[in-house]
C-alpha cells in the first residue's frame, strides 16, 4: 500500500510525522498485518495486473449509482463521465479531503456519502 501510488504514500506515511488526521499508526500496522498474515498482498493486486478492460470507459451501469469524488484519488472522476457511466446516477459530490483508500482515510466523511446517496431508495 505505501507504493500504490506518491498521494497514498504521502497519506500513510504522515502519521509517522504525528498527523492526528486520518490513518493512526495502529491503522497501518493492522493493515500490514492483515496482508502479511493472510498472505493476500498479491491477489489483491492482482486486479490491476489482470484487467484488460478499458478503464477509464464508461461502461452504462443501469443501477442507481452514486459518486464520491475525493480529490486525492489516483483519478478523481468528473461529473460529466459519471453520468455516461452510470445513467441512473443519484448522487454526486467531490469531496474536500480523502483519496484512493478512503474508507480507510475518511470512514465517517464516507459513511454519510452512502447514507445520503442511498437514503432516497429507502
Amino acid at each position: 500500500m505505501l507504493d500504490h501510488d506518491d498521494r497514498s504514500r504521502d497519506l500513510i506515511t504522515r502519521v509517522f510525522d504525528g498527523a492526528d488526521e486520518g490513518l493512526t499508526r495502529d491503522d497501518v500496522l493492522d493493515n500490514i498485518t492483515l496482508y502479511w498474515l493472510t498472505n493476500t498482498a498479491v491477489s489483491s493486486a492482482r486486479l490491476y495486473w489482470e484487467s484488460k478492460l478499458a478503464f477509464f470507459q464508461p461502461k452504462g451501469v443501469e443501477l442507481p449509482m452514486g459518486v464520491s469524488a475525493f480529490p486525492d484519488e489516483i483519478y478523481t472522476a468528473p461529473e460529466s463521465w459519471a453520468r455516461k457511466a452510470y445513467p441512473k446516477l443519484i448522487h454526486y459530490k467531490r469531496l474536500s479531503k480523502g483519496g484512493h483508500f478512503a474508507a480507510w482515510e475518511q470512514p465517517q466523511v464516507l459513511a454519510e456519502e452512502l447514507r445520503g446517496t442511498f437514503r432516497p431508495l429507502r
